[in-house]
């Protein structure tokens, strides 16, 4: 019986010294990976601000679509003789003008026939 725990002992202890050393370079490495975390999560990258940066004006052009098909719709209601439609298209105007100085020109998109 004490025979297979004699052999069983050397291998456990050589096992668990290569646990304890793993677990010692664990922890002194720690703090730099900690510290490397934070510098990560605090700092945004190139591409990543570019990212945001486009997600941010794919959202303020599909507002400026939408504000421009309410318009439409208002001005045909207004040339129809409804006054109210007339001040909330011009209303809705001003929104759009507004906004377009934060939206980047881009040649060419505002008359794609020119292209051609």
């Amino acid at each position: 019986m004490r025979g297979p725990t004699l052999i069983l002992l050397p291998l456990a202890a050589f096992g668990l010294s290569g646990c304890l050393a793993k677990t010692a370079f664990d922890v002194a490495t720690a703090p730099v990976r900690v510290a490397s975390k934070a510098v990560d999560l605090a700092t945004t990258s190139q591409s990543e601000a570019d990212e945001k940066r486009g997600r941010e004006i794919r959202r303020r052009e599909e507002r400026i679509g939408k504000l421009s098909r309410q318009r439409e719709k208002l001005q045909q209601q207004c040339i129809d003789g409804n006054r109210r439609a007339c001040d909330d298209a011009a209303s809705i105007h001003a929104e759009i003008q507004a906004m377009l100085p934060q939206v980047p020109y881009e040649p060419g998109m505002d008359n794609p026939k020119a292209d051609r």
